[in-house]
């Protein structure tokens, strides 16, 4: 089988022409012919506008049809796609814009209104993502294009827009297709270059293992410019031919359940955080009543109570559903356990950014509760460990999902892809003899927010150390909330007059000046003042794992 990525779209548009394709819940429907035509305007104004193949074209904006349509426009015109994450404050979007040389913008409403287009001089134009309006242009080629485009449309199909008009750019295995940057801030940002062979090969994956066919709908509810949403809620769906649904507001549990009620998804694709507030919200307090509480106690449960609790959980979900997958963050360990004492059809995968993101699976019927999955088709793994299964290692990987590297920064490439190709992944892991695979830490400091954002301390700490009588800083993660530890600079406090006690004022105003400037799900919940400087390596960086436990 030819590795084509494309050809998975072009196939699936021709084959699913008159069917369902994508919705924004509540609103409009794009049927496969509607994502057909809308991408063929696209490609008029790229290529009207002067756009290249290999010119990068950034998207950033919430989840919605639109979003799909932009990326799989760009892909298919041969362009590469660079994903900005919504969330991200305007300066991060800035940076990217930037540091990835994109020609055009496509934004929504929301993220525009915050956005300055002179701090993005290498833009070529701007636009509004649901209707293509041109928001800044500084070309006329673009201007002309856009002004013209239904005009243009009709002279290239004159007689009316036919599947046999689709014929999409070849893409190659080692080809870039997606610039995807693991967070927003220039220093930490790394623009992670994915292949269009990583594209194939997770969407083909998907088609392996997760059993969707043409017509089955899906709730896409992760942020598409993560590759986990995008790959297992996207792109694999729509290259199969089902109906995505698209939350395009923020995510609540009871905008969740409405969702899952009605749409009645085939399969679930989600962040711990999302199935631990659905057990919460709204499968617990059913089973709060004394006669539950009783039966769920005793060791050998009644099958019976097993099946009404399970059956509970089943349609909290939507009750038509084949697995959950999650993945993104670590999963509470009584959840599972719960989940598992019930026969609930869960599994939990890995991956990262770097692999578009698929490491390691298993199906839940298989599935052992605890580890992330066995390695994933086409993918090998190991454990750089003398003894894999009782001492932990660090997970190496290689294959066809690997990057090529990052953007514009061979130093890191060479740190985390060795040369005989494994990626280093900076997670701790065991590996049991059936190559199960049981994480046991991030040897990284990355921390992960409860809903499978990733967060680094480096960036925060950075931030912090510029605000006013902080010495040092270190993020700690306690109870899924992040704490500021801080060692003051006592001189500087003390010349300006102050007391020992006026600090603990002055660090909470800096935690709220701090929060402005972070995103939601890395805002520090409080600060933690030391008396004494941190304890450094002899490379003066500061011995974190001592202050992991640090009590406050």
């Amino acid at each position: 089988m030819e590795q084509s990525f494309i050809a998975y779209i072009e196939n699936s548009i021709k084959d699913n022409w008159d069917l369902d394709a994508l919705t924004d819940y509540n609103g409009a429907t794009l049927q496969y012919k509607d994502v057909a035509r809308k991408i063929e305007k696209l490609h008029i104004i790229f290529e009207e506008s002067g756009i290249r193949k290999g010119d990068k074209i950034a998207v950033c904006g919430r989840n919605s049809s639109h979003w799909g349509v932009t990326f799989l426009a760009t892909l298919t015109y041969g362009a590469v796609i660079v994903p900005i994450l919504h969330e991200f404050k305007a300066d991060n979007v800035h940076n990217i814009v930037n540091h990835s040389e994109a020609k055009l913008l496509l934004v929504g409403d929301q993220v525009w209104e915050n956005l300055n287009e002179t701090a993005m001089p290498l833009l070529e134009g701007i636009l509004m993502m649901n209707d293509f309006v041109l928001l800044v242009s500084r070309s006329q080629r673009l201007t002309h294009a856009r002004e013209h485009l239904n005009e243009m449309f009709g002279h290239k199909f004159p007689k009316n827009f036919r599947r046999e008009h689709i014929h999409y750019h070849q893409d190659q295995p080692d080809e870039l297709a997606v610039l995807n940057y693991t967070s927003g801030t220039t220093s930490y940002s790394k623009g992670v270059m994915l292949p269009y062979r990583s594209l194939w090969s997770n969407t083909t994956f998907a088609y392996e293992v997760l059993q969707l066919k043409a017509g089955d709908k899906i709730v896409s509810m992760l942020p598409m410019a993560h590759m986990y949403g995008l790959a297992f809620e996207f792109l694999y769906e729509f290259s199969i031919g089902c109906h995505i649904f698209f939350l395009t507001r923020m995510p609540s549990p009871k905008i969740i359940f409405q969702a899952f009620a009605e749409v009645k998804p085939r399969i679930i694709i989600a962040v711990p955080l999302i199935i631990e507030k659905i057990i919460k919200k709204s499968v617990l307090p059913k089973l709060q009543t004394p006669t539950m509480k009783i039966l769920l106690r005793v060791p050998i449960i009644n099958d019976k109570v097993k099946a009404r609790v399970r059956e509970q959980m089943m349609n909290a979900f939507g009750g038509n559903f084949h697995e959950v997958i999650i993945g993104g963050a670590a999963f509470n360990q009584d959840v599972e356990r719960f989940l598992k004492m019930i026969d609930f059809p869960y599994t939990v995968g890995y991956g990262m950014t770097e692999c578009g993101p698929i490491i390691a699976y298993e199906d839940w019927s298989r599935f052992k509760p605890g580890s992330c999955g066995k390695e994933a088709p086409r993918m090998e793994v190991r454990i750089l460990s003398p003894d894999p299964e009782n001492v932990p290692g660090e997970i190496v990987c290689r294959g066809p999902n690997v990057m090529l590297g990052y953007y514009k920064n061979e130093e890191t490439t060479r740190e985390v892809i060795d040369k005989e190709g494994w990626l280093h992944t900076g997670d701790l892991a065991l590996m049991d003899a059936e190559g199960n695979i049981t994480i046991k830490g991030r040897s990284k400091n990355l921390l992960l927010s409860s809903s499978g954002q990733n967060i680094y301390p480096e960036e925060i700490e950075d931030k912090l150390n510029n605000l006013p009588y902080v010495a040092e800083s270190i993020i700690v993660q306690q109870n899924e909330k992040l704490v500021g530890l801080v060692y003051p600079d006592f001189d500087d406090a003390f010349a300006h007059g102050l007391k020992a006690e006026d600090l603990e004022q002055v660090m909470e105003e800096n935690r709220l000046a701090l929060n402005t400037m972070l995103p939601g799900y890395s805002q520090i919940a409080k600060m933690k003042i030391y008396p004494e400087e941190f304890e450094k390596t002899p490379k003066k960086s500061i011995k974190r794992y001592l202050y992991q436990e640090a009590k406050g």
